[in-house]
């Protein structure tokens, strides 16, 4: 059982940062290249301000208010802005189209919205004309209410006095899932559920009051970003740098010279594909093991922007075991970690990091519990896992057998108390056979092939599974030397694997998998159903070779 213990709220940490760091640099906001630092005392003089105009537009306590925006200091501001007026903030992911704009708002009963920095804002406006809209400093929102500018309300509102004392219990956010198939969840989170994982998330990546950094990339309106950025700050020092757009990642990386860096699997994939477009894996290795190879690698972490790093994640999806050892040998040492919306962000992490437990999650954060049911399914329990579901008791009733939450994640738990995700219990397929395939552990296989970025594995209905997937840019390569590589590679894979598991055909896509084009979720995992609907002529088709092409 998780030991109960004190976790300040994320109001009192806001309030004691300020009190004893008022004047220093808290975040980083480029603007056409632009820097702009904000202090302790300038972000909460701004969210006061925010919170006043609110309150002017007859927004009360418990009132939903939306926030539809790229990363950006002002969304913090208005997190913070909601939090301090007792409001309740409901994000919508920056990609998110039309009809989910619209659900979101219409389900979570938003009365106000916040709207920022989109790469493409023809959704926003087509749906929001008629909204209480704000417009954040980095979006010209033309038809928001006149005066609803976020510089006006700055000039305008005095700070607020009446602060909300907020309960552990009181919602803090309703963060809608992203969802793979149907419409998306509303999971309401406490304040001590977010004061749980920051605190433990924060413990996670190093002991002491040393000043970190960080690049805010990742969408926050997922809650992995609120909880290793947002609220991480709150319990331990960090400098918070925001990436402008995808063209200054680099840049940005280079200059926020972040203190530990968490990502997703492609992007560690893509990462790998660069260094591998420049040098041959094969002369890498010999050139690591050479007497010059620790200078090798500390120039390959250099370009990467990596070089000041003391620690590494991947998250939101399982990332090949080999692509962790690779990145192993150039002194990337990755914890993969684990958790969803409904624990409010990381719940499982191998951070610190042991080597002996790459192919694993790690072990549960110190505010929650896990086992693994009779059925072979992760349940988890704690101070961090969330309340419910908003307007929706039955999802709420069928996630939870008494105080245990189903993560529909199917784990096994290693002898080092480690866990490890084989699958999720709803992704298994039948094959033609009547034989069951779970699709993950064959995904990480075939994933650990550097010419490999994105794979997915299906046959439902088929004699033998079979494998979609996208080339990495190695730059050029012919397809006879990839049919080679990768048919070498899948001959070797399937020796290993139950006759039913064994992959007959590997199909190579054209076009990569994006969340602009509906194959991926704005968290970067695989629309299942999507792929299998745009490849079904592939998949139900004949399959002479190994490998094809579209």
């Amino acid at each position: 059982m998780t030991k109960k213990k004190h976790y300040q709220l994320p109001l009192e940490r806001l309030k004691i940062l300020v009190h004893e760091h008022g004047d220093e640099v808290w975040l980083h906001q480029p603007t056409n290249r632009v820097w702009a630092q904000y202090t302790f005392n300038q972000v909460y003089d701004s969210a006061l301000r925010i919170a006043a105009g609110l309150k002017a537009q007859g927004i009360n306590t418990g009132d939903r208010v939306a926030i539809l925006a790229k990363n950006s200091a002002y969304w913090m501001i208005a997190d913070f802005a909601c939090m301090l007026g007792g409001f309740i903030s409901v994000p919508i992911y920056a990609t998110a189209g039309e009809d989910t704009i619209s659900y979101v708002m219409e389900h979570s009963d938003s009365k106000a919205i916040f709207v920022g920095k989109l790469d493409d804002g023809t959704a926003a406006d087509a749906v929001l004309n008629a909204t209480n809209v704000i417009a954040l400093p980095d979006y010209n929102l033309e038809n928001c209410i006149p005066d609803h500018r976020w510089h006006d309300w700055l000039l305008r509102y005095e700070p607020l006095t009446d602060i909300h004392q907020a309960a552990a219990d009181d919602t803090l956010t309703i963060a809608y899932t992203s969802g793979s198939t149907g419409k998306p969840k509303g999971v309401v989170l406490s304040h001590i559920n977010l004061a749980a994982a920051g605190h433990d998330t924060a413990d996670l990546l190093g002991a002491g009051d040393s000043e970190r950094r960080v690049l805010s990339y990742l969408p926050m309106a997922h809650i992995t970003e609120r909880s290793i950025v947002t609220m991480h700050s709150l319990y331990k020092r960090l400098t918070i740098y925001f990436n402008e757009d995808l063209a200054s990642f680099v840049e940005d990386l280079n200059i926020a010279k972040p203190s530990f860096f968490m990502t997703v699997p492609r992007l560690w994939a893509k990462f790998q594909s660069q260094v591998l477009s420049v040098i041959p894996d094969e002369q890498l290795q010999e050139m690591l093991k050479g007497e010059g190879g620790e200078a090798v690698a500390a120039g390959i972490r250099a370009k990467l922007g990596l070089n000041e790093c003391s620690a590494f994640g991947s998250g939101t999806a399982p990332i090949p075991p080999g692509l962790l050892k690779w990145f192993r040998g150039i002194g990337i040492d990755i914890g993969e970690g684990w958790g969803m919306t409904e624990t409010s962000g990381p719940a499982c992490s191998n951070l610190p990091y042991h080597a002996e437990r790459i192919g694993s999650i790690g072990v549960p954060l110190p505010c929650t519990d896990m086992k693994i049911s009779d059925e072979g399914e992760i349940l988890i329990r704690g101070t961090a896992i969330f309340k419910e579901y908003y307007k929706n008791p039955e999802a709420t009733a069928e996630t939870f057998i008494d105080d245990w939450m189903r993560t529909g994640d199917k784990g096994i738990q290693n002898e080092d108390g480690s866990f490890s995700i084989i699958g999720r219990v709803k992704e298994q397929f039948k094959t033609g056979k009547g034989k069951y395939v779970a699709p993950v552990p064959i995904e990480c296989l075939i994933g650990a092939v550097p010419l490999i970025e994105q794979v997915c594995v299906v046959g439902s209905g088929r004699g033998q599974p079979m494998a979609l997937a996208v080339l990495a840019d190695l730059g050029t390569i012919n397809k006879d030397d990839v049919r080679s590589i990768i048919s070498s590679a899948v001959a070797e894979m399937n020796a290993g694997l139950e006759s039913h598991c064994r992959i007959d055909h590997i199909h190579i896509c054209d076009e990569a998998w994006t969340i602009e084009n509906n194959m991926l979720t704005p968290t970067m995992k695989l629309k299942r159903d999507m792929l299998e609907a745009k490849y079904r002529h592939i998949i139900e088709g004949e399959t002479k070779e190994l490998v094809g092409w579209s």
